[in-house]
Order: structure tokens, then sequence, then C-alpha cells
């Protein structure tokens, strides 16, 4: 099967490259210097821990998020993270690691709601993208901008962007020479032009600014 896997991934990449290269030569030229694999799909085994590690990766920088989810992984030790794990720790000790008081109460609403079936993550592959914000953002500090990660970059959907992402505002503004941060009306004028590989855009745009996703808040 790898062969054949391998044949299959090539040539999903060369119809990605060629989508870019006919509708958007100014993000084609940013692809060409970069790493092509950003146009390897990403999927994520285990929905928990994924969403554990957006909530802590909110409002913060690669090195801060990775330092912090490093030590809550660490604090959990042997029983690994899970909904009973993460409950099972008190709220001083998760904050301890260097979480904010927000982000433990978020990652304590996630356990309770997975671990009572409130949330279902594995319905998740079969939703629409719409029905899984909806869901996702029934838990406190989940917001959009979290739920379009976890499209992106846990469930592998190729068509997804984030209006709520600084860095991809940024990287838009500097990519395609606009004076200040563009409008809604700007950035969707530009972004349309990519369906349906919404999703490798964003990366590339990430990519060319040495970047990560960037939550706008809290949420």
């Amino acid at each position: 099967m790898k062969p054949v896997y391998h044949v299959l991934l090539k040539l999903m990449k060369q119809s990605i490259r060629d989508h870019f290269q006919k509708v958007d030569t100014t993000l084609f030229e940013v692809l060409s210097r970069l790493d092509h694999t950003l146009l390897t799909p990403k999927i994520s085994d285990d929905y928990f821990v994924s969403l554990c590690e957006d909530i802590i990766g909110q409002q913060l920088g690669g090195k801060a998020a990775d330092a912090i989810t490093k030590r809550f992984h660490e604090l959990l030790g042997k029983h690994g993270v899970c909904p009973e794990s993460v409950l099972g720790e008190s709220d001083d000790a998760i904050r301890a690691i260097g979480t904010s008081w927000a982000k433990v109460r978020s990652l304590k609403d996630l356990a309770r709601k997975v671990k009572d079936k409130i949330v279902r993550l594995e319905n998740l592959p079969e939703k629409s993208d719409e029905k899984v914000i909806e869901e996702l953002v029934k838990v406190k500090g989940i917001g959009p901008w979290t739920a379009e990660m976890f499209l992106m970059f846990s469930l592998g959907r190729e068509d997804v962007f984030s209006y709520g992402d600084l860095g991809l505002k940024n990287a838009i503004q500097k990519i395609y020479g606009f004076k200040k941060s563009p409008s809604i009306k700007q950035i969707s004028t530009i972004e349309k032009r990519w369906r349906p590989y919404r999703t490798y855009a964003c990366r590339i745009l990430w990519a060319s600014l040495d970047n990560r996703p960037a939550s706008p808040e809290l949420e």
C-alpha cells in the first residue's frame, strides 16, 4: 500500500501546485521558495489531545506553546492526555505549568463535556465543516478560530480559511502589497481563488512569515 499512497500523494501535491500556478501566481511564487511538505495533509489520530493542545496554544507564540504543551503531557504522565486524567488533576496543578485560569477552565470543560458525551469527538469526521464548528463551540474557550484550526490540522479538511487568524492577515498584507491590514472584502477577493485548497494556501501564508496560526484572542 505504501508505494500506492506515495504515488497518490505525489499526484495530489502536483494538482495543488498546478491549481495555485493557474489561479494565483503570487502565492505560487511563494510556494516555490518553500518546503513542499506544506502540501502534505495533516490528520490527527487523537482528537481530544489535539483540542487540548489547541486550547493551550491560544494567544501564544510557537516556543511558549510547545513548552507548556510539553509540561502538560508530563503533568498527566503515565495516564496520558484523556478526559479522565484532565479531570483528575487539580486546577492549581494545571495552572502551575503556565496555562491561564481561562485555559484551565476550558480544558476542564472540554474534558467534562467529552466524558459526558455532550461533545462527541468520534462523530466529527462525518460532519460538515459548519457542523464540526457548531459542535466544538459548545466548549467554553473554543471559538471559531480554534474550531477552524481543528478542521485544518486534525481532520485534514482541505478547504478551510480563518478570517480571524492574525498571521494570515499579516501574510496577505505583506505578500500582496497592502499598505495596511486588508479588509474582509479584500481578503475574500483573494482567498476565493484558492478553493478547493484554501487550507494549503493558509499553510503557505504562515510559512512565508516563518510563523504559526495566531489566535486573535482567547475565545
